[in-house]
């Protein structure tokens, strides 16, 4: 090697141990919780030829950042970074395209995640030799699966040498499109932090909570693992809904199905049978297609349990149960029209077929386990076509034995003959129906709205024995459509009396109060602080799905809580100075504390929680 060679060799090494020298500016915690965190710093970069600094994040997969102002909780708390240092001018932030996250509350929502780089141009790109410290602040909010943390603003520092500025390393990366900067660093001071763990609260309601019990549930862990081990978790989840006692009345009919369809060719008995197994899955397809649309039209995440929520939905469900419970006990007798059963053709034992699985499908759902609800949660966090799989994959799970039974229909064998038996097992049926009926609406519906339903219930019960009993085959048409219309009309004049619902139960919010939060307390009545903030959108989730619940108001009543909205939007406000100086959080959102000065006890819940979830915490401690 000559000795030009071993300059070059040398001058590249020296380069080399100059940009590493330069770019071993320490990564700046932006934001931690628990075991998610997220940090960046601040290296010399070129992109497309020009020379800039690159904001390197670094951050775990469960912490996201807010990439859009239009979809940010508002305004102003999506990421934004800019830049300055001593005579540099810097243009623009260049940020890489973004990811998508299911937000329950907003649907897909444009957010970073995990490890990526923004860039900062210098618009000035005249030569320079020295030093030059550089400053970028970073504003923004975050979020986990669970739990969002308070708006930030944090700045970073490192040292670049602009002697090496033609070997700075190149970041190449996919830009979003351009938006909005701010007008200055003015714009950027950093919001001001929650008081410090040290301080000390000016209220005497510190010195009252001294030595209460603390309690806590709920953590800011979101859902992970293996998306596969999700989807055979969904398959699994749709097989045991064949135990569950929502399906268990209607399996007589299946058998029996099955067993006259084994007689028939193998060709007819193969369509007949997946025909059933293709209403099963079609359930659960139609939706997964709902919930798709309500998701992308609405913002709203749905799902199989929170669908029953609604009195409407319960109502109708409670109908339907009603009626095939009265069929499956030959109050009525459902035949298809003359034109149709006429046919030879298989067209209308494939529509039955389907119907039938289809209602095996609706049926399935209030009696959903606790496996099924574990699924739907997490398939909500997912991509549309990874929680739709699951969904679909939750109904090809429920059709696989009955899938087994045509395929295979030696196994059929092993079903005693028909008989006295299957006529009693399929009348059991229909009571087991009426129960779930009533048990499910007794859990759903309020105390005074209940008792017209179930009123209801009998008066439609006897519309249907009307309609399929007073009249027979030989009566003449003018009384058989004179009985049905009157048998309709009284089911319509009692449903419009009795089904609509009364206005529900709201929880009366007090603003909060440090003081009138002590005044309860030494009245010995209970505490609801609900921490919440305008920028939260998990608290939003939490009001939805929990405190705008009918059930959890008449709760939160009946136990004699004093219901109190602790808004810690601004950190200057007396709820967020006492969130952290008083209550000992740090400033995290939503955050329930439950105080009960009987026992003296103080019980958190912390991030999104369930309605069923708090139910059984105030049942339990008050």
């Amino acid at each position: 090697m000559n000795r030009q060679n071993i300059m070059h060799v040398y001058k590249f090494i020296a380069a080399g141990l100059a940009l590493m020298a330069m770019s071993a500016a320490a990564k700046t915690v932006l934001i931690q919780y628990e075991d998610q965190s997220s940090g960046a710093r601040i290296e010399p970069a070129r992109m497309n030829d020009r020379p800039g600094i690159a904001v390197v994040f670094e951050g775990t997969d469960d912490l996201h950042y807010y990439a859009s102002p239009a979809t940010a909780p508002s305004p102003g708390l999506e990421l934004t970074v800019t830049a300055q240092g001593p005579g540099l001018s810097f243009g623009p932030c260049v940020y890489p395209v973004w990811s998508f996250f299911n937000d329950p509350a907003q649907g897909r929502t444009e957010v970073y995640i995990g490890n990526f780089t923004v860039f900062v141009p210098l618009t000035e790109t005249a030569s320079r030799q020295d030093t030059v410290e550089v400053t970028a602040v970073v504003k923004g909010m975050t979020c986990t699966s669970k739990l969002c943390l308070p708006p930030f603003a944090k700045q970073l520092t490192a040292k670049i040498d602009f002697s090496q500025v033609k070997n700075w390393p190149t970041v190449d990366f996919k830009p979003a499109p351009p938006r909005q900067q701010p007008s200055g660093l003015q714009d950027q001071q950093p919001v001001a932090p929650p008081p410090s763990d040290n301080a000390r609260s000016v209220s005497p309601l510190s010195d009252v909570l001294a030595g209460w019990k603390e309690q806590t549930t709920g953590t800011a862990a979101g859902i992970g693992g293996n998306p596969a081990w999700y989807l055979l978790l969904a398959l699994l989840a749709g097989l045991s809904i064949n135990i569950m006692p929502c399906v268990l009345p209607i399996i007589p009919l299946i058998i029996m199905r099955l067993v006259a369809q084994a007689k028939e060719s193998p060709a007819k008995r193969a369509t007949l049978g997946f025909s059933f197994c293709g209403g099963i899955v079609l359930f659960f397809a139609v939706f997964a297609a709902l919930s798709a649309i309500v998701k992308l039209s609405t913002g709203t995440a749905l799902n199989l349990n929170s669908l029953y929520r609604s009195p409407a939905a319960a109502i109708t469900l409670f109908i339907l149960l009603v009626f095939f419970a009265l069929v499956l006990m030959d109050v009525l007798t459902l035949a298809l029209p003359s034109s149709l059963a006429s046919r030879q053709g298989s067209g209308a034992g494939v529509a039955g077929s389907v119907s039938m699985g289809f209602f095996a499908g609706v049926l399935s759902t209030p009696c959903s386990g606790a496996i099924l609800g574990a699924v739907l949660v997490w398939a909500q966090t997912q991509p549309l076509a990874v929680s739709s799989t699951a969904l679909v994959l939750m109904g090809i799970g429920m059709a696989l034995p009955y899938a087994a039974l045509v395929a295979v229909p030696k196994l059929l064998n092993i079903v005693p003959r028909p008989g006295t038996w299957m006529e009693i097992f399929k009348k059991t049926g229909g009571f087991l129906l009426l129960l779930i009926a009533f048990k499910f609406t007794l859990a759903t519906l309020a105390k005074e709205h209940l008792l017209n339903v179930l009123i209801y219930g009998v008066i439609f019960a006897f519309c249907v024995w009307m309609w399929g009993s007073w009249v027979g085959l030989t009566t003449p048409a003018g009384k058989k459509w004179t009985t049905r219309l009157l048998a309709a009309a009284i089911a319509v004049a009692a449903g419009l009396w009795l089904l609509p619902s009364i206005t529900p139960p709201k929880i009366d919010w007090q603003p909060y109060d440090a003081a009138a939060v002590q005044k309860a307390i030494e009245a010995n009545r209970p505490v609801l602080l609900k921490f919440t903030a305008d920028w939260c959108t998990n608290c939003k989730i939490v009001d939805k799905n929990v405190y705008q619940q009918p059930d959890i108001a008449k709760l939160v009543k009946d136990k004699g809580f004093v219901a109190v909205k602790a808004d810690t939007t601004q950190a200057a406000f007396p709820a967020a100075v006492d969130m952290n100086c008083v209550f000992g959080e740090p400033g995290n959102v939503p955050v329930t504390i439950l105080l009960n000065p009987k026992q003296k006890t103080l019980t958190k819940l912390r991030g999104i929680f369930a309605a069923g979830e708090f139910k059984q915490l105030v049942s339990e401690k008050f």
